[in-house]
């Protein structure tokens, strides 16, 4: 069976500025959720553009290796392309469409379905986040940081995607708010069978909802394996987890 997304020996860079991935290999399996950790400039956000056809919007190249989303290769597709394949990004920081409603919002991420299946789609989003059909005829810029994630969650999952791509999650949310995401992005994967690639900093709770976990420093993966065995490495709770338990 083929891996929902791998990625082989793949480098980048941004201009002069050297390599930001040397020779980076990873894999998300099928119905899989991955956990890639790492420190600020570590090359997390680099990877998730490179894997999404975004990274020349940013300035930035690969420079070898591959891409493949279900064994298809892909590093030279274009985004859309890729999003056909199945593929789904809640982005860092959420970037909601601040001046549109949450349901307009919603149905941007509706555009890849036909249009008999849009309203369906659109329901089972609000059953999984009732808040956002409470509030689907507001603004979303006026929305808590949570509603927020929330919508950006949304419109990830209303095309219904084989492979999510989750970039830092829990940035400026309260911890509370951060866990009942992940439980519902939980039932997500349960429901949909999605496999999910999961960029977090909080290294402690991505390692307890992931499955298996990378973790990349200056570029390069330098652990890898089951989450729970990443989590009780001694480097691991050095570095990241620290001595206190969550």
């Amino acid at each position: 069976m083929e891996p929902a997304l791998a990625i082989e020996g793949l480098s980048a860079s941004y201009g002069r500025k050297g390599l930001a991935l040397d020779d980076v290999s990873l894999v998300v399996p099928k119905g899989g959720i991955v956990a890639l950790l790492g420190a600020n400039g570590a090359g997390k956000t680099t990877l998730i553009r490179a894997a999404t056809g975004l990274l020349g919007l940013h300035g930035g190249q690969t420079t070898k290796g591959a891409i493949r989303i279900a064994g298809e290769a892909v590093q030279h597709l274009p985004a859309h392309r890729r999003v056909r394949l199945g593929m789904a990004q809640v982005p860092e920081g959420r970037l909601v469409f601040k001046k549109l409603s949450v349901e307009d919002n919603l149905l941007v991420g509706a555009a890849v379905l036909p249009r008999a299946q849009r309203n369906e789609s659109l329901e089972s989003v609000y059953a999984l986040f009732p808040r956002l059909k409470e509030r689907r005829e507001q603004v979303a810029g006026w929305l808590s940081g949570g509603e927020q994630q929330m919508v950006a969650l949304g419109r990830a999952l209303i095309g219904r995607p084989r492979l999510l791509l989750v970039d830092e999650l829990s940035l400026g949310l309260a911890p509370i708010i951060v866990r009942q995401i992940y439980e519902q992005l939980r039932k997500v994967g349960d429901t949909l069978g999605a496999s999910m690639l999961v960029v977090e900093q909080n290294a402690r709770l991505a390692l307890e909802f992931a499955s298996f976990a990378y973790v990349l420093e200056s570029g390069r993966v330098t652990v890898s394996g089951p989450a729970s065995e990443v989590a009780s490495s001694e480097a691991m709770r050095a570095s990241y987890l620290g001595s206190e338990s969550a």
